[in-house]
């Protein structure tokens, strides 16, 4: 018996994400402002080339070992079932789109930087609902996981704290359109 790298784009995420903090948090203490956390909205220079690094790689830097602990733990458990659904280079691409989007948006339409992979995380949460899907047909799952994952973090984003609901929601939106879309070329 021997341990296998068997989901290649979720296992090397996770292990660029926790070099990153382990480099922010010693010998490169600036690295994850610098590379990985993008800009609000009055702070977004789009005349900036590495404000656009950040809005894909704003995924990868986390704030300390919870935060990544946190993300990391849902993207370990589902990641690997829908890379072996999706395929390896369909999830990156994925990962990729969810990152641009929500952390355009959030560069053009909210105050607050962006910085983790939650996104991420409720783009595989959502996506994870489409797995067995059949042609003409809503998954009931689909439909409990939106209403209980998305419902509440509509309800948390009145509340005042550190974390991005806005990135939560729009990461699983896409998760919805990839699952719809995917589901309907099967």
């Amino acid at each position: 018996m021997h341990i296998k790298y068997n989901a290649p784009t979720v296992l090397t995420y996770a292990f660029i994400s926790a070099l990153v903090l382990v480099l922010s948090q010693t010998l490169l203490p600036s690295l994850t402002t610098a590379l990985f956390m993008v800009p609000g909205r009055n702070q977004f220079n789009p005349r900036d080339l590495v404000n656009w690094v950040r809005v894909f790689t704003h995924v990868i830097g986390h704030a300390n070992w919870n935060h990544l602990i946190s993300n990391f733990s849902f993207i370990l458990l589902i990641g690997p079932i829908l890379e072996e659904t999706y395929g390896s280079l369909s999830l990156l691409f994925m990962i990729a789109v969810t990152a641009f989007v929500t952390g355009i948006l959030n560069a053009f339409l909210l105050p607050t930087a962006l910085l983790g992979a939650s996104g991420v995380v409720f783009m595989m949460i959502l996506l994870a609902s489409f797995t067995n899907f059949k042609q003409g047909e809503i998954p009931l799952t689909f439909i409990l996981v939106l209403t209980l994952y998305l419902g509440r973090e509509i309800f948390n984003s009145f509340t005042n704290n550190n974390i991005s609901e806005f990135a939560h929601i729009v990461g699983g939106f896409c998760g919805s359109l990839f699952g719809f879309f995917r589901s309907a070329r099967r």
